[in-house]
């Protein structure tokens, strides 16, 4: 039998076994199934939820002993962590001709951790088939995560509060990507998030953007948000439009909470993916900031009408801005540029936007930009956030038939490896 077809064979092995596995069996089906293939070993770690740390999933029962690999690895120091931010492929040559391999496991573009393969294979023959097996892998573990307590358990490093656990459950992938935009979120704290919440949709030609920043930093917080984010889909998947959609979500704000409503700011947003025109209204929250051609063109003012819940009936404004093919759309939260460091002095927009401008000419994936933004904005802060602090970046490629070959798309930087020494 020959090398490709036992590497299909235990694909198809484990795409069948994975419909009837739980997601902490996967690392005994792979003990089971690699061999086969010629992988002498295949270790599944998953990032915690703040992206700092890689963890092992382990078999029920089972601990890392002595002599065993690492049960974690810290994302800016290793290899492991180092495919994990560049988000491709790293191949480190062994001894006795077994090659450690690092690999991402992604789910589209959400990256969710990383694969260690050690492989007595030849080059050409498993660089496809550990890419191809992080794929499957990565779905399985996707499609296993949302009835799981394992996964949960095994990605925080501490205790989460109810407000945090809600709007965790409804937030969409931190990431999405496709050949015309980019578009990724972060959330912080992550543990003790009260009111703030984002959310992104696609539908034909259109690209929905939204986010929502409600008062205080409790359970009640983020119960509004919930209710708004909530509101916000079903009305929009009603066909109601950005200002219709707005007063809507205020009115079920005001009927749900009476008096006691909290407030809520919001940015709601329409893309259109054909002529590149953005659409939005704004509910008393910061503009959003446009960065073009490497460098920051514009904070797109829009007259804001009242914060949701006030019920105020003032008018709600629709505001239009072209963009063009590389633009990038910052939306984010008041905690990320009002917290002061140790002096007192705030973080500022203009620390916020220049980090992004940065860290976007060197190139990374727009997801580990935002990954070193929370990073640095949580040092200038001694760890610690007074705030909900968070960013929804939208990037669009341009048209489909231009953006299909566009090499810069982080999906393309997947699909190359790199030797290490």
């Amino acid at each position: 039998m020959n090398l490709p077809h036992q590497i299909d064979g235990m694909m198809t092995a484990l795409l069948e076994a994975g419909h009837r596995a739980t997601l902490e069996q996967l690392p005994g089906l792979m003990a089971e199934l690699a061999p086969q293939a010629g992988l002498d070993e295949v270790l599944i770690y998953l990032a915690d939820l703040q992206q700092s740390t890689l963890r092992r999933l382990l078999s029920p029962g089972a601990g890392p002993g002595p002599g065993d690999p690492p049960a974690e690895l810290r994302i800016d120091s290793t290899y492991g962590g180092r495919a994990f931010q560049e988000m491709r492929i790293l191949h480190k040559p062994g001894e006795s001709g077994v090659d450690r391999w690092w690999a991402p496991l992604m789910n589209g573009a959400e990256r969710l951790g990383v694969l260690c393969v050690h492989a007595r294979i030849p080059h050409e023959e498993a660089e496809g088939a550990i890419r191809r097996l992080a794929s499957l892998l990565a779905l399985i573990i996707c499609s296993r995560r949302s009835y799981s307590d394992i996964y949960p358990r095994l990605v925080r490093s501490r205790s989460m509060n109810v407000a945090a656990e809600m709007l965790w459950h409804l937030m969409p992938p931190l990431t999405f990507a496709d050949a015309e935009v980019t578009i990724s979120g972060v959330m912080e704290p992550a543990y003790e998030i009260g009111g703030d919440a984002f959310d992104y949709a696609m539908a034909e030609n259109r690209v929905h953007l939204s986010i929502f920043d409600a008062m205080g930093h409790d359970l009640a917080a983020g119960l509004a948000a919930n209710l708004a984010m909530t509101a916000c889909r079903n009305h929009r998947r009603e066909g109601m439009d950005l200002a219709g959609n707005s007063e809507a979500i205020e009115a079920l704000l005001l009927a749900e909470f009476g008096d006691s409503a909290r407030f809520l700011t919001a940015i709601l947003a329409d893309f259109d993916l054909r002529t590149g025109l953005l659409t939005w209204v704004n509910r008393g929250h910061h503009p959003p900031v446009l960065i073009r051609g490497g460098r920051w063109v514009s904070t797109l003012e829009c007259p804001p009408a009242h914060p949701l819940g006030f019920g105020l009936e003032l008018p709600v404004t629709t505001c239009h801005e072209q963009l063009e093919p590389g633009d990038r759309l910052l939306l984010y939260t008041d905690g990320i540029i009002e917290a002061g460091g140790r002096e007192g002095e705030e973080f500022g927009t203009g620390r916020f936007v220049d980090f992004i401008i940065r860290h976007s000419t060197a190139r990374l994936p727009v997801p580990e930009t935002l990954r070193r933004l929370i990073k640095d904005i949580l040092a200038y802060h001694d760890g610690r956030l007074q705030d909900d602090a968070t960013v929804l970046l939208f990037e669009w490629h341009g048209p489909r038939r231009a953006a299909l070959t566009d090499s810069s798309s982080f999906t393309h930087e997947f699909s190359r490896t790199r030797s290490l020494p």
